[in-house]
């Protein structure tokens, strides 16, 4: 992680490291992708959708191998900037990750929910330098909506 990716523009970012911001993912139920309250967004839990469907499905140490379920983690955190940047219209007015909270489905003995949360939190330190530094949980569950691996909230400081 290079400590002047905040510098640049997090959109190019992204593109530069070959993951381009998708569309907003519809909410499964009645809830709005993210909320904003002076000036920090709040997104709600995002699954690893990409173009409409889950990545993978069922429970890591079981049906999804700890490689799937970091790059379902990364996929949910592109999903969570991408509700951040429609509620303030550029992720440029990101000034902090301040928190991200990664729920994952776990097999009975599967321990290492960290490892799997990494996958999102080295994606936001590539794409925001020291701004992408953040707290985080990590926390194994029985299961998540539509039998998804992985769901992540995430808030951020903005302008």
């Amino acid at each position: 992680m290079s400590a002047d990716a905040g510098a640049r523009d997090p959109e190019a970012r992204l593109a530069e490291l070959g993951f381009p911001l998708p569309d907003v993912a519809a909410p499964v139920a009645e809830y709005v992708p993210a909320v904003r309250t002076g000036d920090h967004v709040y997104t709600s839990g995002q699954l690893p959708f990409s173009d409409g469907h889950l990545l993978a499905t069922g429970l890591v140490g079981g049906e999804v191998d700890v490689e799937q379920a970091t790059a379902c983690a990364r996929q949910c955190a592109l999903n969570a900037l991408a509700a951040v940047k429609a509620e303030v219209g550029s992720l440029a007015r990101v000034r902090r990750v301040v928190k991200v909270v990664v729920y994952v489905a776990s097999a009975p003995d599967f321990t290492a929910q960290p490892q799997v949360a990494n996958g999102a939190s080295a994606l936001l330190g590539a794409v925001f330098g020291d701004a992408g530094k953040h707290a985080r949980s990590a926390v194994g569950v029985a299961q998540l909506p539509l039998g998804a691996p992985v769901e992540l909230e995430l808030i951020v400081e903005v302008d």
